[in-house]
Parts: structure tokens; sequence; C-alpha cells
């Protein structure tokens, strides 16, 4: 069974930066195309990064482009989402999942098609 853990979350001050983690067990990496999303309590869950299992051409929300990289360690089948110069509005639950499919979808901020989900890690910026 393919499971997915997420690490790194932490508070940080405005400005800071957290490098994230998604271990993939279960599984080879390579074999899934793998996603950020973010979801503050109350508010709509949204995509924040897609790596396909090329690792090719990573997909990113406009708001954290420049700031977030999404990449891969295949031995260690890990995906690390680095962000740098965190706000406020970053503030949220950072949850990683995982799609067995080739590219990222057209619609992978939406969710859909990413059938194994992790817990979430806690990412909470002060001003």
């Amino acid at each position: 069974q393919v499971q997915v853990v997420e690490s790194g979350g932490d508070l940080v001050q405005a400005g800071g930066s957290l490098s994230l983690s998604c271990t993939v067990s279960g599984s080879r990496l390579v074999d899934y195309t793998v996603s950020w999303f973010r979801q503050v309590p109350g508010k709509e869950r949204e995509g924040v990064a897609c790596i396909d299992w090329t690792g090719r051409g990573p997909s990113y929300l406009n708001s954290v482009k420049g700031r977030f990289t999404i990449y891969r360690d295949l031995p260690g089948n890990t995906v690390f989402l680095e962000t740098h110069n965190l706000q406020s509005d970053d503030t949220a639950i950072y949850y990683c999942a995982a799609a067995r499919v080739d590219v990222c979808p057209t619609n992978w901020t939406a969710g859909i098609g990413f059938t194994v989900w992790g817990q979430g890690t806690q990412v909470a910026v002060s001003s």
C-alpha cells in the first residue's frame, strides 16, 4: 500500500525559509506524479506545486513562483518543497499527494486524480 508522509513544517518569521519533505513508501517515487497542496481552516484547498514522474517542468501556484521549488530525491523516495521569503499568506497545513499518472493533470491544482494523501504538516509564518 502506497503511503506519503510529510514533515518539516514549523513556525518561522516572515521572510524566512523552510524545507518540507514528502516521503513515499510502498512503491517507487518514479512511478508517481506528486503535488503539494495547502489549506487554511475554513478555506478551500489550493495546489502549490506539482512535479511529474519525469521530474521535468514543475508547475506552481502563481503566488509562490520564484519563492518555492519542488524537486525529487529518487534514491530517497522523497519529494521536497523548498520555501523562501515566506509570508503570512503562506500559513497553512501543507499536504503531499501522489497520483499514478505520467504528467501533472491540467487541473492538478484542484487535486483531481491524486489518490494518496498524507496527514499534513503545519507551516505558520509570523509577521
